[in-house]
């Protein structure tokens, strides 16, 4: 029985150290080389850095234009996390507490979308549908976009909503709370836990997203985001010779993931261990 547990466990400890190894080699390679100079990324014949570059940072900084890239990621990453986390909380509180009718075709139609790819299939309808809102040439229309791909964040917060007692609005109910005020001063603080989950997911995805800031700033280069200037430095006239800078500004790209991973680690991990519990 022991030999069996200690082979399983063997076992187990083999397939994380290799799926860690296969995560993480990648970010060290990519850490390294925005260190290293172009020719040695090219003949790829040093696996450290033979002097250890810091300007690449600065010049990819400068040449990508990052700080005007860095600001037009912000607007749109926190502008989603703030509209996808409004409208999810509000649509899993009204779907958990209320009976109406369509309940079940709207939880299917939420389920529906997040197997339909938000990307070059629907890329035509949604941009013919922001040219008519005069949206096309326009942050606020990728905006909009990430915001009503918000099923999965609907779903992770309608689990959190059902962990909240009913009782709570009934009280609320009794003391002539209306609906609107329960929401906001009762259910959505107790949601928290669930909103940073969902904000952290919210904003890695909108952080990255590149197809949708690409197609939409096309008409206006100085409103590209970082992943649409990281990507120029490489397709760039002289991309030949700048993969050392494109490697350094993919590190400064990652920076802010890892900001708002920290803010919220607290509730990623409460969710972990809360799916574990259960």
């Amino acid at each position: 029985m022991r030999a069996r547990e200690l082979t399983g466990r063997t076992v187990l400890w083999i397939f994380l150290l290799a799926f860690a190894f296969i995560t993480l080699v990648p970010v060290v390679i990519t850490i390294l080389g925005s260190f290293k100079t172009n020719m040695e990324l090219t003949t790829g014949a040093t696996f450290l850095p033979g002097s250890w570059q810091f300007s690449n940072y600065a010049e990819a900084w400068q040449q990508a234009n990052f700080s005007t890239y860095t600001v037009n990621s912000l607007i749109v990453s926190l502008s989603t996390v703030a509209g996808t986390l409004l409208v999810s909380s509000m649509a899993a509180y009204v779907v958990d507490r209320m009976d109406f009718a369509g309940k079940k075709i709207y939880v299917s139609l939420q389920a529906f979308t997040m197997f339909v790819a938000v990307g070059a299939v629907v890329l035509r309808p949604q941009f013919d549908l922001m040219v008519k809102l005069h949206l096309h040439s326009s942050l606020w229309g990728v905006i909009l976009i990430l915001i009503s791909a918000h099923a999965s964040i609907f779903f992770i917060l309608l689990s959190f909503m059902k962990g909240i007692p009913r009782e709570l609005d009934e009280a609320a109910r009794i003391d002539g709370s209306s609906l609107s005020r329960t929401f906001w001063t009762i259910i959505l603080p107790l949601l928290g836990p669930g909103l940073g989950v969902g904000a952290l997911f919210t904003f890695r995805g909108a952080w990255n997203e590149y197809l949708l800031p690409l197609v939409f700033t096309m008409t206006k280069p100085e409103l590209q985001t970082l992943t649409v200037g990281l990507a120029n430095l490489k397709y760039g006239i002289s991309a030949a010779s700048q993969t050392h800078y494109m490697m350094a500004g993919a590190c400064l790209s990652i920076l802010p993931i890892l900001v708002a991973y920290v803010f919220a680690n607290k509730s990623f991990m409460q969710m972990t261990a809360g799916s574990l519990k259960g």
